[in-house]
């Protein structure tokens, strides 16, 4: 024998379950969205290392090595005086330094950790390397030649007027620092 519920009992449970669903369906997207975010985090933060590696090999420091113990082309014309291999050197780093301004202007790489690893060595490249981009921008033409190297060294450049503390004079991690009051 079936129990008659009274409509308004009938009324309160279809009401807790439409609440029920609803609460289900907010949970789901609030943990919906906690995850896409975690992921993003772990993809941004494997990215990191990545570029960060990148910039830790020994082909780079080969690159380093060239860069700073040879003079700079100025033009494209001396750039293609150069033997293939050395074009090559130039074209890498450049290529590389534009990469490394792309994954920070696109949010993929940190501008801190870029300091950390790289630092004022991104500004005095550019300035190293500007007359040979301008000139290639104009002869090629490609206005957007090395854009993402400029403006990144622009950053750091900006950034050096105030520069962050040495890590090892603050003997603490950023993150991790008592503020002092």
């Amino acid at each position: 024998m079936l129990m008659d519920i009274s409509p308004a009992v009938g009324d309160l449970i279809t009401a807790i379950a439409n609440i029920a669903l609803a609460l289900s369906f907010v949970v789901a997207l609030i943990f919906g969205v906690a995850q896409v975010r975690a992921a993003s985090r772990d993809r941004r933060e494997r990215l990191t290392l990545e570029m960060l590696e990148n910039f830790q090999t020994r082909e780079f420091a080969t690159i380093l090595h060239y860069i700073g113990s040879h003079t700079t082309p100025t033009t494209m014309k001396e750039l293609r005086a150069l033997p293939h291999q050395e074009q090559i050197i130039f074209i890498q780093f450049g290529q590389q330094m534009e990469s490394l301004g792309i994954a920070v202007a696109e949010g993929i790489v940190d501008i801190d950790l870029v300091d950390k690893a790289l630092g004022s060595y991104v500004a005095t490249s550019w300035l190293q390397f500007k007359p040979l981009n301008l000139d290639l921008r104009e002869k090629l033409p490609d206005p957007y030649l090395a854009e993402y190297f400029q403006w990144l060294a622009e950053r750091f450049e900006k950034r050096l007027t105030h520069p962050r503390e040495p890590f090892y004079k603050t003997g603490a991690h950023p993150k991790r620092r008592k503020k002092n009051t």
